[in-house]
């Protein structure tokens, strides 16, 4: 296999080649690496997008070289209204459908019934259960049948991110995970935002930087790591949901 041009929907093959087409990856600008990804995997690629400014400048770059890449979104029910008004503008601005993937409704009813409505604020088990239930298991369907999912990760986001690679063998979900974005900045993604008017979350303006559910969210402080509004309640090495999760061997 030439590993860095081919992907042959084997999985353990794919894992292997992750070396290479890191390295490769690595010397493309954000728009080049998008349109690699699109030809590597061709019709087994998704683009996950959280509805943030990282996220709006990558669907602006696959309008531009592989508008033919579904775009999907998590609904977790609990969102803020803005998010869904971005929707809106989003497809109304590119002129596509941005899918929608939901929780199941038994399962946060369960949640729900044994563990109260606001369960996230009581312990780090509760609220990563909730991210699962709401998060993760509609993720899983999403990514049903792909080989790889683009991401809109930034080594300077967070603690947890500064290890984040441009490719990235995904042991979680068991295919490829590409960041475009891996190594901008955050002002980076703001000068092209604003130079290419790209629609975004009128939450950034009031100090929200980094948007999830209304209720586990909070504008951030002058100063304030980019990810220190969400779950402001516990520690910053536990300040994930579990999509991006680094699973590690033993």
């Amino acid at each position: 296999m030439n590993s860095s041009e081919s992907s042959n929907n084997n999985p353990n093959n794919n894992r292997e080649a992750v070396a290479a087409w890191q390295g490769l990856a690595a010397t493309m600008g954000a728009l080049e690496v998008i349109r690699w990804a699109s030809r590597v995997f061709r019709n087994r690629i998704c683009f996950a997008t959280s509805l943030g400014a990282e996220d709006q400048v990558i669907t602006h770059l696959l309008s531009e070289v592989a508008p033919d890449i579904r775009v999907f979104t998590l609904d977790t029910g609990r969102l803020f209204p803005e998010s869904y008004e971005l929707v809106d503008r989003t497809e109304a601005r590119y002129a596509r459908r941005v899918e929608v993937f939901a929780p199941q409704a038994e399962e946060v009813e369960s949640m729900v019934a044994q563990h109260g409505i606001n369960l996230f604020y009581k312990s780090v088990e509760n609220r990563k259960l909730c991210c699962s239930i709401r998060k993760i298991h509609p993720l899983m369907r999403a990514l049903s049948g792909v080989d790889a999912w683009i991401c809109g990760l930034r080594r300077d986001q967070a603690l947890t991110r500064q290890s984040v690679h441009v490719v990235e063998w995904d042991e979680q979900f068991g295919i490829v995970k590409i960041n475009p974005l891996w190594n901008w900045s955050e002002p980076q993604v703001w000068d092209f935002i604003r130079k290419n008017e790209i629609p975004y979350n009128p939450l950034h303006n009031k100090g929200f930087l980094s948007i999830g559910c209304s209720c586990c969210t909070r504008a951030v402080a002058a100063g304030e790591d980019v990810r220190a509004g969400r779950w402001w309640w516990e520690q910053p090495e536990h300040k994930e949901c579990g999509l991006h999760r680094k699973v590690v061997s033993e």
